[in-house]
């Protein structure tokens, strides 16, 4: 049980996946399956969006396979009906399905206990495509709390066994602008405060908060930060590298990269590291 976090980096990661390699992967699994907590203001659907490459919103299946309509789907959201289960995928990049911890932030033993249900469930399925294959867990850091109830119950209570998770903390630019304001007034000119806003407000939440992540009885493999999700040209290119390194199991991992075709970066840099 880990005291520590790891944030790994793509050292020592595979590969230049072939036609030939990828059917043969895909025949054992289709797809890369992913549980996403976080708050209902976390940008969940952002970063999916991001990953798959995707514009469009996802399309969402129940138990049975079946299409759930969106007016219908909506209607139950506003209620505070949700089922875990139900599976998100993106037409644009199929080779992802999602699962949506909705209504998890509310903190309540009910929404944890069915989140920790799920984890349990999918981890122990021995049919690969069935089984849960990562999770990662969006924290907001836009406000002056990250860690609430829901946070510190599932990092000292849910054990994930052998499925790596990576905490997302999203909404960075928030402390990008702080750590800028504080810069300026610290007499920096608004260029030099620009460029070392980022190297700061990184260096101060890290001090402040991320030790309290260590210390967790279940304390995440890797972590990301992420900025300026809502703008073009900003990817998840950190989030994608840490999750394939977090994978231990070498035909999940060569079948994640398999779904970034689209990311030039991160293909050379698996050549690079097979050859």
């Amino acid at each position: 049980m880990s005291k520590s976090i790891s944030n790994p980096t793509s050292g020592g990661l595979p590969f230049n996946l072939n036609d030939e390699e990828t059917d043969k992967i895909r025949s054992a699994c289709r797809q890369f399956r992913i549980l996403i907590i976080g708050r209902a203001n976390a940008g969940k659907t952002t970063i999916l969006q991001k990953v798959c490459n995707a514009i469009e919103r996802p399309v969402v299946y129940n138990t049975r396979g079946e299409k759930i309509d969106p007016v219908i789907l909506e209607a139950s959201a506003s209620r505070g009906i949700h089922n875990i289960e139900d599976e998100m995928v993106f037409k644009s990049n199929p080779g992802f399905v999602f699962h949506d911890s909705r209504g998890f932030e509310a903190g309540g033993i009910e929404e944890l206990n069915k989140v920790k249900s799920f984890i349990e469930s999918r981890s122990k399925k021995t049919w690969l495509p069935n089984k849960l294959h990562a999770i990662w867990y969006c924290i907001p850091v836009d406000d002056s709390r990250p860690f609430t109830t829901a946070e510190n119950w599932f990092f000292s209570e849910c054990g994930t066994g052998e499925v790596p998770v990576i905490v997302l903390f999203t909404k960075f630019d928030a402390l990008d602008t702080k750590a800028f304001v504080a810069l300026r007034k610290e007499g920096k000119s608004r260029i030099e405060a620009r460029e070392l806003a980022s190297q700061r407000s990184v260096s101060s939440f890290e001090e402040v908060h991320l030790e309290t992540l260590s210390t967790f009885s279940y304390s995440p493999k890797g972590h990301v930060y992420l900025r300026n999700m809502n703008k073009e040209g900003h990817d998840c290119g950190d989030l994608v590298e840490q999750t394939a390194a977090a994978l231990d199991d070498e035909t999940l991992r060569q079948l994640f990269v398999s779904t970034q075709r689209n990311n030039l970066k991160i293909c050379i840099r698996y050549a690079l590291e097979r050859s």
